[in-house]
């Protein structure tokens, strides 16, 4: 007799698949549970450190910090929680190069906003928006006093550039970020002065006693520094143009203070003397224009030069309430000066 299919007890055997199923069941739940409860870890790990990223920081009022070129997130981390920006470093670094995958973190001077999240502070060094500085140049300074105030500019770099001669920078405000170089400034005001004039003379009057934008420049320097009364400079102006059409010396206080000076402000009176000290500057010795500007003027003071007021007035005198009292004739002209002086000695407690 062969081999039997059947038990000894006459029952087929009963079959191991099934148990074998129920363990790969049991295993394939575990590993799920396994990989919900390590998703749900992750998950709550992101929510906590998307709600530490955009916690108030601990800045109690706006600041300006300089963000290094070429610093690192871990130095610009340090530099901020030194700063007070942040409270936690390895929370920015966590986040700056997480982020810093889709924009870079830039260089420069940011203001950073009192309480200023974390993620705050990554998005604002990310758009880049830097300080913008300001430096104001006033009209009628000489080209070393323009100098000065961009040396002493704070955030500047660089040497301050030799400029030659006077009358070659336009006063106004300039913007510059943290950093900029300060001959790249100073070209924005050579660069400003030209423009400015070659627009200006394209639209001046006809007949002007000048031919070149040169000569327009030097008289402009010169009404620039005879009054501060923006509505004076086209009348000013005039009276300077009526005296060059009619040979006269321009007899300009401030071009005297400029020869006694070189340039630099005169911390005195002028005198009778000074008036006929021989110098190529000293418009009560010469006829006709200075050989050069003596101040840096002002688009105003350019505008006036060129087209000036219509007038015949010949003379003008300080009238003791910051502006100058006018005149056609040199009678008219002494009388306002005597009004003048008049003013100067009960000033004076004469």
């Amino acid at each position: 007799m062969g081999p039997s299919d059947e038990s000894a007890d006459g029952h087929e055997p009963a079959p191991a698949t099934p148990r074998r199923r129920s363990d790969l069941g049991r295993l394939l739940g575990w590993s799920a549970l396994l990989l919900l409860a390590a998703l749900t870890v992750v998950a709550d790990t992101a929510l906590y450190v998307q709600a530490a990223l955009d916690r108030p920081g601990p800045l109690g009022e706006d600041r300006a910090v300089v963000i290094p070129r070429g610093a690192s997130v871990v130095t610009i981390a340090d530099l901020l929680a030194d700063e007070g920006v942040i409270a936690d470093p390895l929370l920015f670094r966590l986040g700056g190069r997480l982020l810093a995958r889709e924009r870079p973190l830039r260089a420069g001077e940011f203001a950073f906003a009192a309480g200023i999240s974390t993620l705050g502070a990554i998005r604002h060094l990310q758009d880049g928006a830097t300080v913008v500085r300001r430096l104001t140049v006033p009209e009628g300074l000489t080209t070393p006093e323009v100098l000065a105030l961009v040396a002493a500019a704070p955030g500047l770099d660089g040497e301050v550039p030799t400029v030659p001669g006077e009358g070659l920078l336009l006063p106004e405000t300039y913007h510059y970020a943290w950093g900029d170089d300060r001959a790249e400034v100073v070209g924005r005001m050579r660069e400003a002065m030209v423009e400015a004039l070659a627009e200006l003379w394209s639209a001046r009057a006809p007949d002007l006693p000048f031919a070149t934008p040169d000569a327009a420049l030097t008289l402009a320097s010169i009404v620039e520094k005879e009054t501060a009364v923006a509505a004076e400079r086209p009348r000013i102006a005039a009276v300077f143009v009526n005296r060059l059409e009619r040979g006269m010396r321009l007899q300009s206080d401030p071009t005297v203070a400029f020869a006694l000076s070189d340039g630099a402000p005169l911390d005195r009176p002028l005198t009778r003397a000074d008036l006929k000290r021989e110098h190529p500057y000293n418009t009560y010795v010469i006829k006709g224009l200075p050989p050069g500007p003596i101040a840096n003027p002002g688009r105003a003071s350019l505008a006036a030069v060129l087209n000036p007021a219509d007038s015949d007035e010949l003379y003008f005198v300080a009238d003791g309430s910051g502006g100058h009292a006018f005149a056609k004739t040199l009678e008219e002209h002494n009388r306002n000066v005597a009004k003048w002086r008049k003013v100067q000695r009960e000033r004076n407690g004469g």
